[in-house]
């Protein structure tokens, strides 16, 4: 039977080569995006299932595109009840392997180029007629501090609308997070009404689920679905000015971000080419960048500005001060700029390098800038030769940044080159912002605070790299290493670095964590397989090798996909093997277009219909900090809180403890959910009856409120009048929920229960359990997927997510609203508004003030349900009445 040939692509649809298959040939009926970031570390899981709607087999091809820092540590398949796993090889057994299928006749291998943000791997299957066939695949990476926040991009592109789509953020920083946001075209318009957002102290998170609709709603959205981007912004607290140190079996890593330092005035020389090949836009838009830059050097900076072509020309032959005269005249200069003749990489740089030497000032840092775009073709070519002059004319005094223009440049000289003079290597993509490129690489230079910073750990060994020439305002410097014989005591962390004129040691003996973390081990593997490839560069001989040699065993045990290792891809019988690269940077550019901007394609022009969600800088493992914690007893004037966590895990944070040395109240958590309380007053002849613990998130706080309500109550959830949609819950009387109704329509009824789902109306009546497959369901206008552990019912502009949390006899429900009405009468405890207060610090209690009024609160936590596994969130412990600002009987009456 002849294939047909489809391409998916793990964030979306890729038709190949022009050919147009109906879209009832296949469908990508769910895709999800999961990401954690702990301690900066970020763990990407990506879910893509398909199905084949054909009464043939067809070729479904798994496209992924992910950040260029980023390791592959993990992919796998699932079809037919079998699971078929990526195994990573080093690099020549991996091509061995391959080249052997080849000789079978099993050709095509993987495919991968290189973007601006992004990386593309590739794999495929072929899928029987009317099968199904899941793809997961799991990267890491360490987010980078830029210009004082961490981003997390997510480039959203399916080509079609898909009922099942979710992305799932995760974010865990024990230092604190300070701030949040959520931007991009993608957080605009109607699909603003698809992203919920919680931040309480520790812990924050990003939920994007929108509805098929919505999908086809935003400014770039149409009929084949969304095309934009999801920028998550954040940045943690920096209190110590030694930073965030963790440890974690024998491990640690260390964040060193000080920011209450004096800004130390810089010496720059910025080396420009002007040869032939920069003609045309490029010329054009160094010069608009050198002019911005110029505007923004501070009064007490010194410059210089050096162009070449086949040989040298000088703004001026000394550094001279950035005062308004002196931009001014450099300002025309840099204007003035044409381009002709060859390329004098080596003079030009002997003479940057030889102008900042002559010209030393005290308690200044020093900034060499190189930007080009091609080979050097005049005066000394020898590319080991000018690497020799320019480590002797520079002697580590100062760090060279190189940036390279396009990509006819030998990008890997220029890596090597600063490399080896303690500065980076930057792309600038010839596109229409290259001269913003340009800009924003100086801003990232622009504020030095530290030079000659040394990081100190006694107590340690097997230390990442710990010596920087310079450390600059809104960045973040990050160590790792392994902790001697495990012993805590002996650990000693310091930093020595200067500041301006002076010599300043960092140092607190209470900056170190422990942490249950277990991301800590492989944020050092990470760092020192980073490095590594970098020192490979700068090597030859016997030492290279050593370093190669190093690399390979550590990628091999973490299993990460890196330069020097592959994923080799086994598939069913018969199927073509298939091996996943890593690219590098300075290798070939992507075919037809693929460095260009987020928007494009990244290399896929070749699909008429491309597709692509990219994730960038990204994230770590779920919350689980501390020990296991199974249940609650005898917490202070809480009764029967011991029966509310009987057999859920839920990850304890560092507790605070009263002045007897017991716990402080303990509190369950649900973020999204405003609660509501009744006052207890039980007759003495009864049992004291238990509570059940909700979370009311605050507006501008970063401690949500927490209050309890009788743990055998019927729950009034949502109410939409505009739409007539209601949902109500009964609790279990221990833990959570034991059903939740859904109603809309006259007649149409979602039911969740310990069971499964049902959805009942005039016509039809149908049950799902929990135990069968990932099932999609629809009920007028209302979508209903049941995945494993929960279920997503969507009505309307409405997206409500019902979680089961616990274990075979001991399961309970918890709802969670993703996204929200716009109706402004919409009642129940899910539809409440973030609470508004203000602290009120008192000698010996704090009081909140709400409305005018002041109420007494005690500091509490709370295990968060709309996490799976829960996690804990500090609170203010507040009065039902107090939180909800409304009568109990608005939301609530007791049952039996």
């Amino acid at each position: 039977m002849e294939r047909t040939v489809l391409r998916v692509s793990i964030f979306g649809l890729l038709l190949a080569f022009g050919t147009t298959q109906p879209k009832d040939d296949w469908e990508i009926y769910s895709f999800h995006i999961n990401s954690t970031v702990s301690s900066r570390y970020a763990t990407t899981i990506i879910t893509s299932r398909v199905v084949n709607r054909k009464d043939e087999s067809q070729e479904i091809e798994f496209h992924v595109r992910i950040p260029k820092n980023a390791f592959i540590s993990k992919f796998r398949m699932f079809m037919d009840g079998q699971v078929y796993d990526g195994v990573v090889k080093a690099k020549e057994a991996a091509q061995q392997q391959y080249s052997d299928a080849v000789s079978r006749g099993e050709s095509a291998g993987i495919v991968s180029s290189v973007g601006r943000t992004l990386e593309e791997f590739k794999t495929s299957v072929t899928v029987a007629a009317l099968k199904k066939v899941t793809f997961e695949l799991t990267y890491e990476e360490l987010l980078k501090r830029t210009l004082g926040k961490y981003e997390l991009q997510i480039h959203a592109r399916p080509m079609q609308p898909v009922k099942d789509f979710k992305v799932d953020v995760y974010i865990q920083e024990n230092a604190g997070i300070n701030f949040i946001d959520v931007k991009g075209g993608l957080s605009t318009g109607a699909l603003a009404n698809a992203i919920t957002q919680t931040h309480a102290d520790k812990q924050a998170s990003v939920y994007f689920y929108p509805t098929e609709d919505q999908q086809k709603t935003c400014d770039s959205c149409g009929e084949d679905g969304m095309n934009g981007d999801l920028i998550i912004v954040y940045d943690v607290n920096r209190d110590r000015s030694l930073g965030d140190i963790k440890t974690s079996s024998g491990y640690f890593v260390h964040h060193f971000a000080p920011s209450e330092l004096q800004r130390i005035p810089k010496n720059v020389v910025f080396v420009i080419d002007k040869s032939g090949s920069m003609h045309g836009k490029k010329i054009e838009q160094t010069r608009t960048a050198l002019i911005h830059i110029l505007n923004d050097l501070a009064e007490d900076d010194f410059f210089g500005l050096i162009t070449f072509d086949s040989s040298v020309s000088y703004w001026k032959r000394e550094l001279v001060q950035a005062d308004s005269q002196n931009v001014k005249s450099a300002k025309e200069f840099a204007g003035s700029i044409r381009e002709q003749g060859g390329t004098n990489i080596n003079q030009a740089l002997l003479d940057g390098s030889r102008m900042l030497n002559e010209n030393p000032r005290k308690g200044s840092a020093s900034i060499l800038i190189l930007l080009t775009d091609g080979d050097p073709t005049s005066g000394v070519t020898n590319l080991e030769q000018i690497n020799r002059n320019v480590m002797e004319a520079i002697q580590g005094k100062f760090p060279l940044y190189c940036l390279g223009f396009g990509f006819d440049v030998n990008f890997s000289f220029l890596e090597k080159l600063s490399l080896l003079n303690n500065g980076v290597a930057r792309r600038i993509y010839a596109d229409a912002d290259a001269d913003l490129q340009l800009k924003g690489f100086y801003d990232e230079v622009a504020n030095p605070l530290l030079t000659d910073v040394t990081m100190i750990y006694n107590g340690a060994g097997n230390l990442t790299q710990t010596n920087f020439s310079q450390y600059y305002n809104g960045s973040e410097i990050v160590v790792a290493g392994q902790i001697t014989d495990n012993n805590i005591e002996t650990f000693v962390p310091r930093v020595v670095a200067i500041s301006r004129n002076a010599s300043i040691v960092f140092s607190d003996k209470n900056s170190t964590t422990k942490s249950t973390d277990s991301n800590i081990q492989r944020v050092w593997a990470y760092l020192t397989v980073k490095q590594l490839l970098e020192k490979e560069l700068q090597y030859s001989g016997d030492e290279k090798e050593k370093m190669r040699n190093e690399t390979l065993r550590l990628s091999l045990k973490y299993n990460f996909v890196t330069p020097l290792t592959s994923m080799v891809v086994t598939k069913p019988t018969k199927e073509k093997t298939e091996v996943l690269h890593k690219p590098s940077e300075g290798g070939p550019p992507p075919p037809h277009g693929g460095h260009s901007h987020g928007q494009g394609n990244f290399g896929m022009a070749a699909f008429p219909r491309g597709s692509s969600i990219s994730t960038q800088a990204r994230v770590g493992t779920s919350y689980r900090r501390g020990r296991p914690h199974y249940g609650m007893s005898g917490v202070p004037g809480h009764p029967g809180y011991h029966q509310l966590l009987p057999s859920v895990p839920v990850a304890m944070p560092d507790m605070d403890y009263d002045m007897t040395g017991r716990f402080k109240p303990v509190a369950v958590d649900l973020p999204m959910i405003r609660p509501t309380i009744l006052p207890v007053t039980p007759p003495t002849s009864r049992p004291v009856e238990p509570d059940i613990r909700f979370l009311l998130q605050a507006e501008k706080q970063s401690l949500p409120l927490c209050f309890d309500i009788p743990a055998r109550s019927m729950l009034r959830l949502l109410y939409l009048p505009s739409t007539g949609l209601s949902v109500n819950g009964a609790l279990d009387g221990m833990r959570g929920f034991n059903w939740i109704v859904v109603n809309f329509s006259p007649s149409i009824t979602i039911t969740v229960d310990l069971g499964g789902v049902g959805i009942k109306d005039v016509q039809v009546s149908r049950m799902v359990s929990w135990q069968a497959d990932h099932e999609t369901l629809t009920a007028g206008s209302a979508t209903v997927i049941k995945r494993d552990t929960e279920v997503d019912i969507a009505v309307g502009e409405t997206r409500l997510i019902i979680l089961r949390h616990g274990f075979t006899g001991e399961e309970f429900l918890w709802p969670v609203l993703r996204q929200r009405s716009s109706d402004n009468n919409a009642g129940g405890i899910l539809a409440l508004k973030p609470a508004i207060y203000e602290e009120v610090h008192q000698p010996l209690s704090t009081k909140l003030k709400i409305k005018d009024q002041e109420i007494s609160v005690s500091r509490s936590v709370a295990p968060d349900y709309s996490f799976s596994p829960a996690v804990v969130l500090p609170c203010w412990l507040i009065p039902a009445e107090s939180a909800l600002q409304a009568p109990l009987a608005d939301f609530t009456h007791i049952s039996g």
